[in-house]
């Protein structure tokens, strides 16, 4: 007898019941506890704390069938939906999950029990994918079915990852073949709906770390995910999830209102547009159960999205008149057992529902002639392209969406300038941006009672709750976000909230709060949890210029004489400004001298410490510089940059080390009042857009002096020798990671670019470092695009290998050659994608 929708959601919880899995609750697909998401997608996301590790539950397994919409970024079917046969922007995602409790054997066996034993799916329509490595599971599946139906994929298919860094592992979907004469394995994994997937298995065993690599988690983890229409289609005998007991009471009713019978085939009008009306109001119905409503940004303009696109599909079976609310009854006498809720907030559901489409279908008649007059005028023109001045015409006055626009120009055979309307709308939000930063400086701040714990001296991502909403100002309970003080600039940045983002384009404080100003404004999401992100770019190109200012301070007084004191600064992104006393102009010797001893104490790579200490205390420190005229607290921060150097009470953000600074240089110097100098100058990524500029002038001006060229290369060759000395500070590590192979250290990397001299130096150190018992092998990509090689023997081993021959030989794998001294060579080759080839085969000359 075949199941029901209801029957096989429940015998798929039954068995994991039975299976020591405690039966939890769907959360709901407003994501409150997560700041990322605009909605749930996927079963994991009410475990993603356990998987990070910062979170427990007080089971180790459970299963659940979790309401999900995917109708945004990366997972977004809102295009397909109505046009196939399987995609949905809602669905139920049926799953199970272990804790550190079972793993790979237990997962799949049972997986294949539920499929084969208590749904009797055929075997031979079965198959299995694993990732192209995961032998484990492979020799699992080989249990169960024959190697003909069990897939090695790849990367793309066949891993799951969080996110850039955190938990990740291999995955094994299980795949339905709906061929006629079971010809699908070819198609496994092709998107097309002859052999579709049903079911995933993913195993949690690594994390991914900065660096890129995987280290094997302690715990691990299965996570898995089997789509309930999907399924429920394969077990009724369906090739559509459209036609099964899931969709087909919806469809009916729609049928019903409209005079019009459903039509299965894909391309008909009327049956997309029965199948984009069921889809859409399953969405509509339970985000707003859930609390999210229609609206003009992020979540909100998603739902209003997907109404207007319903709305408009309606009119292609004949209505004129708000429809969709009606639909709202038959979803809860579906589903309203099994997601009480949506009982619970019928009401508001269908009056929330009902006025959208009213509002719609207002403008949506004016819109359309718009829409008829635009394809008029481009038709006489010979032309199918529709603006983007006219797609956002439509957009901002009559409230059409692109994806309408672009939906009623695929249905006149017309295509529209979506990039161009793009364009329009960032200028928009960009003047709108521009406007609100402008009025942010007259705004009064409101007063708070709130209070807001600065994060930003460790972090520059903080979640945190939020404790204060008002338009386009938010306060939260922890901030990574600077506030303008002593000169340097406030951070930027955005905050996440409800999946929405919100650029942040200036902060400041009110009492012991600190206040965020967005670019729009905010849900009045207060108690959720928001992420703040700080802009890392243009946080460290502050800090660059904040802690160089200190040094210059420093050398100031050494160069010019204890009498110089700070008189202002303005450290921003671009550039640093320093105001001192001082009675005349300084000399160019005494300049060169100041930015030399700056970039010496850059080159010294000195550790910048900040110390939070009682003032008494702080005070006793010897040399500090304190600024009478500002009012301390109890506690201050200092900063030190070399105990004998420079400490200076200081509440800024600072770099780690003097050489993050990277380069110094002085741009101007001159008088700003009398007994006042101000020095401006540039460090890190401004030294680039200095020497940019002085390349531009040399262009305009046609004319290259000698002295021009000279101060440019000057500037280069001080690049390049920090470059020089940064990677010479990595030669350690380079050693440390060596490949043993007995009692040889072969250490075998690439370096960024650097001329053969400086290679053949770098060379020189490496050998000095390894001392004895070391080979080593640099390579380095010059401006030619060329390899250039340096191999070093140190002088106990020379006797056994030669530097000449070893660096010949690699260079030989890259169409090139070369040689030299037993202990010192050099080469160079052109094949640079066989890098990796010949540092694999370097290793291996020493492992006979």
């Amino acid at each position: 007898m075949q199941l029901t929708s209801r029957e096989i959601r429940q015998s798929f919880l039954d068995f994991f019941a039975e299976r020591g899995h405690r039966i939890v609750p769907s959360a709901p697909v407003v994501p409150h506890g997560d700041a990322t998401l605009l909605f749930t997608n996927a079963g994991m996301n009410q475990f993603k704390d356990v998987f990070l590790g910062v979170g427990k539950r007080d089971y180790t397994r459970c299963a659940d069938t979790q309401k999900c919409i995917r109708v945004s970024g990366k997972h977004n079917d809102l295009e397909e939906v109505g046009y196939d046969t399987y995609h949905h922007t809602f669905f139920e995602m049926l799953g199970n999950w272990s804790f550190g409790d079972y793993y790979k054997t237990e997962a799949i066996a049972w997986s294949w029990e539920l499929l084969t034993d208590v749904w009797k799916l055929p075997k031979e329509r079965l198959h299995a994918t694993v990732f192209s490595t995961d032998d484990e599971a492979y020799d699992i599946w080989k249990q169960y079915l024959p190697e003909t139906q069990i897939h090695r994929c790849d990367e793309k298919d066949n891993f799951w990852e969080m996110g850039e860094t955190g938990p990740c592992g291999p995955c094994s979907e299980i795949h339905y073949d709906y061929t006629p004469d079971l010809s699908g394995a070819k198609l496994v994994n092709k998107g097309v709906p002859d052999v579709i997937e049903i079911w995933n298995n993913v195993f949690i065993q690594y994390n991914r770390k900065l660096d890129g690599t995987l280290e094997e988690l302690t715990s691990k983890h299965v996570d898995t995910g089997m789509g309930f229409e999907r399924i429920c289609a394969v077990l009724q005998g369906k090739s559509s999830n459209y036609d099964t007991d899931v969709f087909s009471p919806i469809i009916n009713k729609i049928a019903m209102l409209s005079g019009k019978e459903y039509e299965t085939a894909l391309n008909s009008p009327i049956g997309v547009a029965m199948r984009v009306m069921a889809d859409h109001i399953r969405t509509l119905t339970f985000s707003i159960a859930d609390g999210a409503i229609p609206g003009n940004d992020g979540r909100g303009y998603v739902l209003r999205r997907i109404l207007r696109r319903a709305s408009r599909y309606s009119r292609n079976l004949g209505f004129r008149e708000p429809i969709l609310y009606t639909l709202v009854q038959t979803l809860v006498d579906t589903m309203g057992d099994v997601f009480p809720e949506l009982i619970q907030q019928q009401a508001i559901i269908e009056k929330i529902i009902r006025a959208e489409e009213d509002s719609f279908l207002q403008t949506l008649e004016r819109g359309l002639e718009r829409f008829e007059d635009i394809e008029r005028t481009i038709r006489d023109k010979s032309s199918t392209l529709i603006s983007g001045e006219d797609a956002f015409l439509l957009n901002d006055t009559f409230g059409f969406p692109i994806d309408l626009t672009e939906l009623l120009a695929r249905e006149r055979g017309l295509e529209v300038n979506s990039s161009q309307f793009t364009e329009l709308m960032n200028q928009q939000k960009k003047r709108s941006r521009d406007a609100r930063k402008a009025h942010i400086q007259q705004v009064e701040l409101p007063s708070v009672e709130e209070n807001t714990t600065f994060t930003g001296w460790d972090e520059l991502t903080t979640e945190s709750k939020v404790l204060f909403v008002k338009e386009n100002q938010i306060i939260l309970e922890r901030s990574p976000f600077y506030v303008e003080m002593g000169g340097q600039q406030a951070d930027n940045g955005e905050i996440i909230l409800g999946g929405n983002r919100y650029g942040i384009i200036d902060v400041r404080k009110s009492g012991n709060a600190i206040i965020h100003f967005a670019d729009s404004d905010f849900e009045p999401l207060v108690g959720d949890i928001a992420l703040a992100k700080v802009d890392s770019n243009r946080r460290w190109d502050i800090q660059r210029n904040h802690s160089a200012t200190h040094i210059l301070h420093e050398a100031l007084r050494r160069v010019l004489g204890t009498h110089v004191q700070q008189s202002g600064s303005l450290v921003s992104t671009e550039h640093l400004r320093f105001d001192f006393s001082h009675f005349q102009k300084v000399t160019y010797d005494d300049l060169k001298s100041i930015e030399q001893i700056v970039n010496e104490k850059i080159r010294e790579r000195i550790p910048v410490h900040t110390l939070d200490l009682p003032i008494e205390q702080a005070r006793k420190i010897d040399g500090v510089k304190m600024f009478f005229g500002d009012k301390y607290g109890d506690r201050v921060r200092v900063v030190i940059i070399d105990e004998k150097f420079s400490a200076e009470f200081c509440g800024g953000t600072h770099v780690n080390n003097s050489s993050d600074i990277g380069l110094f240089k002085i741009i101007s110097e001159g008088g700003i009042a009398s007994g006042v100098r101000r020095i401006e100058a540039v460090t890190g990524v401004g030294i680039e857009t200095y020497i940019q500029s002085l390349h531009q002038k040399i262009e305009d001006i046609n004319h290259i002096s000698d002295e021009l060229h000279s101060h440019i290369k000057h500037l280069e060759k001080e690049l390049s020798i920090f470059k020089v000395q940064e990677i010479a500070s990595a030669l350690s590590e380079f050693i440390d990671n060596a490949v043993r192979i007995g009692d040889i250290r072969i250490v075998a990397q690439k370096i960024p670019t650097v001329d053969a001299d400086e290679l053949k130096s770098l060379g020189d150190r490496l050998r000095d470092k390894l001392n004895t018992n070391g080979i080593g092998l640099l390579s380095s990509i010059s401006n030619d695009r060329k390899v250039q090689l340096v191999c070093v023997v140190t002088d106990d081993l020379t006797g056994r290998y030669q530097a000449g021959k070893l660096v010949g030989a690699v260079a030989k794998l890259l169409g090139g050659g070369g040689g030299g001294k037993p202990h010192l060579a050099t080469a160079g080759g052109k094949d640079i994608e066989k890098i990796d080839e010949a540092f694999d085969s370097f290793i291996s000359m020493f492992n006979v």
